[in-house]
């Protein structure tokens, strides 16, 4: 699939929309954003900043410049560092609640928000950025 990630390289199905490579560096920065909260709630820290606006960060990003494979490999190894954290901690801490801007769950949840999130847009690539291949 890499080389079809390739061909499509920066093509978009609708105006407005995000290139592939910056879907990839959203989800970079959308779990590593996640994986402060975790472990904030987790050493019960507590101070959760204010929600992030992935807008925002997605025009500022230079993920465009960036090769795709180079944004596959970061986005690896960000998430082996998730997987680790997530190993780290106890069932006391990962039944910690969390309560932050409108929303409550246990800390576990957190990885189980990363995850589909993930799922999600991957999805969403395959079904709307994969037929851009050719085109």
């Amino acid at each position: 699939e890499l080389e079809q990630l390739n061909r499509i390289g920066l093509k978009t199905y609708a105006k407005g929309k995000w290139t592939i490579n910056r879907i990839f560096q959203h989800l970079i920065d959308w779990e590593r954003i996640w994986c402060f909260r975790a472990i904030m709630f987790a050493r019960a820290e507590g101070t959760i900043p204010v929600a992030h606006d992935q807008e925002i960060m997605g025009k500022n990003s230079n993920a465009d410049e960036i090769p795709i494979e180079q944004l596959i490999n970061e986005m690896r190894i960000v998430r082996q560092s998730t997987i680790m954290m997530f190993k780290s901690f106890n069932q006391k801490i990962l039944d910690t609640r969390c309560n932050f801007f409108e929303y409550e769950m246990p800390l576990f949840a957190i990885g189980l928000t990363i995850t589909a999130h993930q799922i999600h847009h991957l999805k969403v690539i395959k079904e709307r950025y994969f037929p851009l291949d050719g085109k």
